[in-house]
């Protein structure tokens, strides 16, 4: 059993981690200034410039398949990458990618789809999640009827990320109504300029959801993704794609805020003593640290399952529902330590506690992630020993 690193797996992390350091840590102030005034922290001239830097370096398409122009990374790979982007807040993600599901289509649609979004020409939305079927997506009311050779789509979208900014959505529709999620779900590749519409949603962080509508929008049957009343098992597997790098970007977040809350403690002194003497403040960091390791290890074991052919869904829920939890109390912790200066916008502190808080929403909650930890336990999918039981 070893626990290092390969010699490829450092040099991935550290060239990542010097970009982090040099690119994008000097840019967080101005990130602030912008927020605050309800402008893009990173507007999308800088992303791309900040992309063809690393492009020019190699970094395109992390986990995008080497024949698609991308650097095929496995999981851990992947993995260390979001951690050391997890250690700033800008909002960076690095280029050349597109959605798992979209290398299903055929050739056409690959060809319209896939690689214009791969280049970065085009944006893709995921659009499944309704006002009434969020946790519980088989519940979606979407409808697709046919039309000659058509189809016609009608509903209501919510929550979907990229959904105003998208070029197209795939949208998940009730084809077959008495089928429901099994047969009876399509998946469908909708332009922009059918018809559809989208509106921002304001949330209590910078991540801005839209919700869309369908009234009547008409799709040509060319643009079914896969096969008709297939869609759920695309969307789950789309849901499914990597629930670890949820917490590992995380676990970026919270090493950094636990360098900053010890710093303060370091420098900050009250009646005569740096906090850092304080046993409450002691009790706070040891906490943290332990809990920062933890949640390392439970990423990169659900990101060594992936790579080593094993089924990780069990594990990644386990790393999605305690990386959620653990990073919301180590932020609240970090606030507290930092007392009313962590309360402000002058420092990245509260803008995390917001960010790190739809942590344990979105792409399953926590209350579906233990609903999905105990039954697999309670039916004997797994072992309470885990792949070393």
């Amino acid at each position: 059993m070893d626990f290092g690193l390969t010699d490829t797996e450092r040099d991935v992390r550290d060239w990542v981690r010097t970009f982090v350091r040099r690119e994008l840590l000097p840019l967080e102030p101005e990130v602030l200034r912008r927020e605050r005034r309800g402008e893009p922290g990173l507007p999308p001239e800088e992303l791309r410039q900040l992309r063809e830097i690393a492009r020019a370096a190699g970094f395109w398409g992390v986990q995008t398949p080497r024949e698609y122009g991308g650097m095929g990374l496995g999981a851990v790979l992947t993995a260390l990458v979001e951690v050391e982007l997890g250690r700033t807040f800008v909002p960076f993600s690095f280029g050349g990618s597109a959605d798992n599901i979209l290398y299903s289509g055929d050739e056409e649609q690959k060809r319209r789809y896939l690689l214009p979004t791969i280049a970065g020409e085009r944006v893709s939305c995921f659009a499944l999640t309704e006002p009434g079927a969020g946790s519980d997506a088989k519940a979606i009311r979407t409808t697709a009827r046919r039309d000659g050779d058509d189809w016609v789509i009608d509903g209501e979208k919510t929550f979907i990320t990229h959904g105003h900014e998208a070029d197209f959505a795939m949208v998940f529709a009730v084809t077959d109504r008495e089928r429901g999620a099994d047969g009876g779900v399509t998946c469908f590749l909708v332009d922009r300029e059918s018809g559809w519409t989208s509106e921002p949603i304001a949330t209590m962080g910078e991540w801005g959801p839209a919700s869309l509508v369908f009234d009547g929008v008409r799709v040509p049957s060319a643009n079914v993704l896969g096969e008709v009343g297939q869609g759920f098992a695309l969307a789950m597997r789309w849901i499914g794609r990597g629930r670890y790098l949820l917490p590992a970007r995380a676990l970026g977040a919270c090493e950094r805020l636990l360098e900053m809350a010890m710093e303060h403690a370091r420098v900050r002194h009250t009646f005569g003593e740096p906090l850092a003497e304080r046993q409450a403040i002691q009790w706070m960091i040891a906490e943290s640290g332990v809990e920062i390791e933890a949640m390392r290890w439970l990423v990169l074991h659900a990101a060594w399952q992936v790579d080593a052919g094993i089924d990780s869904r069990h594990a990644q829920s386990v790393a999605k529902l305690y990386g959620g939890v653990k990073a919301n109390e180590i932020v609240d912790r970090v606030l507290q330590i930092h007392g009313g200066m962590g309360y402000t916008k002058e420092l990245p502190v509260e803008r995390w506690y917001r960010e790190l808080r739809l942590l344990r929403i979105y792409e399953g909650t926590d209350e579906i992630q233990r609903r999905t930890i105990a039954r697999n336990l309670l039916k004997g999918h797994v072992s309470v020993g885990g792949v070393l039981g």
